[in-house]
């Protein structure tokens, strides 16, 4: 047997699952594309983002809070590790409305979640002068936000490094040329072919291969409901501070970029188009007006994987036993759970998260 766990992705989300094995001393390897991955954790956001998580769901925005509150500790033992600074602050976000009675309807929208929680889901809302008395570059056009204390943001790029180092120097085996093609059951466990025709064995498997899934999990016994929904991003030149928080569509980055984004188009693309690009600029200057003067230096197009639902899937094999598939579009904000409390899930230890809310079968239909 070559390892006792195969971890099918090399993204955030399978490097942090790794990254948690190996801490609970397993052997593990990794099968990673290589750098001709088109990831989502190469086009992200970077955001650590709790508010707008489980509007619908709240078993959703508490294993969001729950990995929220870990990502400190996490981020200090990977940093050490790695000797790497992710970049991360956590220190509050906002989400900006342009309109009054959206920001009431949203408002009102938190509230019932609150309530579901039985009060502990901390937000506020701030109107257009309590909101530029914390953030003095908000425009006259913005209504207000709501506000998080629980958000904040980081080095993506820094994030992936840290952890494929990480992973690296606790021993794990990756496979850059790992590109998955085939996986099979066999009587002591799973036999994996990769494209370049090579053969594997590992005892268990873990599928986090992101849109790789769509062709992989039914191979395992899953549905792997997942599509792809792309989304676009502008950076600025590099300028002085003028952003104290990160917004969900607008954040200054540790280099002084400002960083814009939130598109979301059902589409498999990872072209970006001029239209796109010139509606997310002109969001952003109605936002920050000071933003008229700055130059847009590039842009990209990436998608992120999504369930019907939006939330993660999180399930275990009923007909291959020891395969795993874990996937989500919250793969920054979810990998400190997904590397701290993921694996007494997996291990099937003391402690281990109820994640029975995230399991396929709430897709009945699909």
């Amino acid at each position: 047997m070559d390892t006792e766990y195969a971890v099918i992705g090399g993204g955030v989300v399978g490097l942090s699952i790794a990254y948690g094995l190996l801490r609970h001393g397993k052997q593990v390897a990794i099968f990673d594309e290589g750098d001709v991955a088109l990831r989502a954790s190469r086009g992200n956001f970077g955001l650590v983002w709790v508010q707008s998580k489980g509007i619908k769901k709240p078993e959703y925005a508490q294993w969001t809070r729950r990995s929220a509150r870990s990502w400190r500790g996490f981020a200090d033992a990977l940093q050490a590790q790695a000797e790497t600074d992710i970049m991360l602050v956590q220190d509050g976000g906002y989400i900006y409305q342009m309109d009054e009675d959206v920001l009431a309807s949203e408002a009102a929208n938190y509230k019932l979640l609150q309530d579901s929680l039985g009060g502990d889901y901390p937000f506020e809302v701030m109107d257009n002068a309590a909101l530029r008395a914390e953030e003095p570059a908000t425009g006259p056009k913005v209504a207000g936000a709501i506000y998080c204390p629980e958000d904040g943001h980081l080095n993506p790029l820094r994030l992936l490094h840290a952890l494929a180092t990480s992973v690296r120097l606790m021993g794990a085996k990756v496979h850059v040329d790992g590109h998955v093609e085939n996986v099979v059951k066999t009587s002591d466990g799973f036999e994996i072919t990769t494209k370049a025709g090579k053969v594997y064995q590992a005892e268990k498997v873990v599928l986090a291969a992101g849109l790789g899934a769509q062709k992989l999990g039914p191979k395992l016994g899953f549905k792997a409901p997942v599509r792809a929904q792309q989304g676009q991003v502008l950076i600025t030149e590099k300028m002085p501070k003028i952003l104290n928080r990160p917004n969900v569509q607008v954040r200054q980055v540790n280099e002084g970029g400002i960083q814009i984004g939130a598109t979301a188009d059902e589409t498999a693309s990872t072209k970006e188009d001029v239209v796109t690009m010139s509606v997310l600029a002109r969001n952003a200057i109605d936002m920050f007006p000071i933003l008229e003067r700055a130059n847009f230096v590039r842009g990209w197009a990436a998608c992120r994987i999504m369930s019907p639902d939006g939330a993660p899937i999180y399930e275990k094999s009923k007909t291959h036993e020891g395969a795993f598939f874990v996937t989500c579009h919250s793969g920054i904000t979810l990998a400190a759970a997904h590397a701290t409390d993921l694996p007494h899930w997996i291990l099937g230890t003391e402690g281990a998260p109820d994640l029975s809310g995230f399991s396929e079968e709430r897709f009945s239909d699909v």
